[in-house]
């Protein structure tokens, strides 16, 4: 175990030896690693915080629970304890009959027509806002309310509702294409710098080999080259994520006054954010696990 981890202990040191003699090139690999991984790091990012402003502009589903005519103020009372109950309820408003009849008369030119009318022929009816914008969630609460006592028709926009998931959807596709295509990309970059430190290494790997060096010896100081590479790589990729939001969010100011919500763009989560620098690390050590074992497979068939 102890040799183990000096041997792991000499390629750490090594690796950063080798980036520390090549500053420009290194800097240079690790700001363009940086760019590549921030484009589908800062999707992830944008998509997670659209799914959470979704349930607070104007636009949200609501659920429109309309009474029968002879509803008494006990069916009301019940109606009203079972949405305070509800687990997948937030909130609710309820309109009564004379309400909703003043809402007409004065938002609508039928002033005149509604004067003439012997009754009121509005319902009573709640206006209820779910935690879950998913369209089939929106449907199961529209069936579940619409058996309640005295409830005589529940109403459901849920155009917008599937048209966000479609949207988010879609994005997420698209965002798991370009983090794929991005992957490749980080592999191809980190494959062709080590390639580069191969060539500038191949008398000392050459004899190396002679002395009896195994291929994970000699691999093993290009894999920390690469995820170091990677890891520097994902840092930058959070911290321009950072200055984004920062700049985005001086941005939003005006937008978020004129729909009165309360929304700011938030960061990776601590967990996303290690998550970033992991997956930028595995990448980099990939790229340099491709490029010195086809060193190596060149070198044994030669």
């Amino acid at each position: 175990m102890k040799v183990w981890l000096i041997h792991h202990s000499l390629a750490f040191r090594l690796a950063l030896k080798r980036l520390s003699d090549m500053p420009f090139a290194s800097l240079l690999g690790i700001l363009v690693i940086g760019l590549v991984f921030s484009l589908p790091a800062g999707g992830y990012m944008l998509l997670g915080n659209l799914q959470t402003v979704s349930g607070q502009i104007s636009g949200a589903p609501q659920l429109s629970l309309f009474l029968a005519l002879d509803a008494r103020v006990t069916d009301i009372q019940e109606i009203e304890e079972n949405l305070r109950k509800h687990p997948k309820i937030k909130d609710f408003t309820f309109v009564s009959k004379d309400e909703a009849l003043r809402q007409l008369r004065k938002n609508t030119d039928l002033g005149k027509v509604i004067d003439n009318l012997d009754k009121n022929p509005l319902p009573d009816a709640f206006v209820v806002n779910t935690h879950h914008t998913s369209p089939e969630i929106l449907e199961q609460l529209r069936d579940e309310t619409s058996k309640w006592s005295k409830v005589e028709y529940v109403q459901l926009d849920s155009a917008w509702a599937k048209r966000l998931h479609v949207f988010l959807g879609l994005g997420q596709s698209v965002l798991l294409i370009l983090a794929s295509l991005l992957g490749l990309a980080l592999i191809a970059i980190v494959y062709n710098t080590t390639r580069l430190q191969i060539l500038t290494m191949q008398d000392e790997i050459g004899i190396s080999r002679l002395i009896g060096a195994t291929h994970s010896f000699i691999r093993r100081p290009f894999l920390y080259f690469g995820a170091i590479q990677g890891t520097l790589g994902g840092i930058v990729a959070w911290l321009i994520i950072a200055v984004c939001i920062h700049m985005a969010n001086d941005g939003l100011t005006d937008l978020i006054r004129l729909y009165t919500i309360d929304f700011s763009l938030k960061h990776l989560s601590p967990g996303e954010s290690a998550g970033l620098l992991l997956a930028a690390a595995a990448a980099g050590w990939m790229g340099a696990w491709l490029s010195v074992t086809s060193h190596l497979w060149k070198a044994v068939s030669a």
